[in-house]
């Protein structure tokens, strides 16, 4: 379990974080949903110690070190892997430094986005290294497995393909924190959902809850965000009398 314990952070006079709260149990599927700059990517890498926070951050009892990190992964839009090495050097690397990775789960994620394993990661496509981002992640065989914005570049088939992949070869016990702004895309994939508003955590449900409320995650989200219908015809209305 993760355990987010009132956790805050500023940049300088802007708070990115505002004493958030919430657990994260093995075996869930959660969506962390908000603005840009509502706090998710900060809140991603205070988990994973990437910056100092206040507050505690527990990974199954244990504050997070170098002895327990290799239960987190994280795939992120901004690249993590050496851009020189080919795929395989970096399944290479990675089986060395990680005693759980997985090659079955490398080898059928790489046939399955067709990526090449002999080029370097520097002549793939946007689309594709954000995809080898997701491939490392997966295969590292870690408990946790963080993800921001990971489907960028990426056309939608390949993306609802690849949640049902994702569903197949998830253990029980693995859990995913998602986050991204195609909403109604995960909302029939994942189990949960958290929303962030000005880095205060503004709604946390079920998809079983949501089920009981006769809502789908998009009403849900509008909701809780007070989100006017009326916004776009205003703003043409504003604008009919121009030119």
């Amino acid at each position: 379990m993760i355990e987010v314990k009132n956790v805050s952070k500023s940049y300088g006079k802007k708070v990115a974080l505002d004493d958030v709260s919430f657990t994260l149990p093995r075996g869930q599927i959660v969506g962390i949903f908000g603005e840009n700059g509502a706090g998710k990517t900060t809140l991603m890498k205070s988990i994973l110690g990437l910056q100092p926070y206040k507050g505690t951050i527990l990974l199954d009892g244990e504050p997070i070190d170098r002895h327990n990190i290799a239960k987190l992964s994280f795939a992120t839009s901004e690249h993590s892997f050496f851009a020189n090495l080919t795929a395989r050097d970096h399944e290479g690397f990675y089986a060395e430094h990680f005693a759980n990775f997985s090659h079955q789960r490398f080898n059928a994620l790489m046939d399955f986005f067709e990526l090449p394993y002999s080029k370097p990661i520097r002549s793939f496509s946007m689309g594709q290294k954000n995809q080898f981002e997701v491939i490392m992640a997966l295969s590292q065989g870690a408990d946790y497995i963080l993800m921001d914005e990971p489907f960028a570049g990426n056309d939608v088939f390949n993306r609802e393909d690849f949640y049902k992949v994702l569903l197949g070869i998830l253990r029980e016990d693995e859990t995913v924190l998602l986050s991204t702004h195609l909403i109604e895309e995960v909302s029939g994939f994942i189990g949960r959902a958290i929303l962030i508003r000005g880095g205060k955590i503004a709604g946390d449900i079920t998809t079983d809850e949501l089920d009981e409320q006769g809502l789908n995650l998009m009403d849900y989200i509008k909701q809780t965000y007070d989100y006017r219908g009326d916004r776009v015809s205003r703003a043409l209305d504003s604008l009919s009398g121009e030119g």
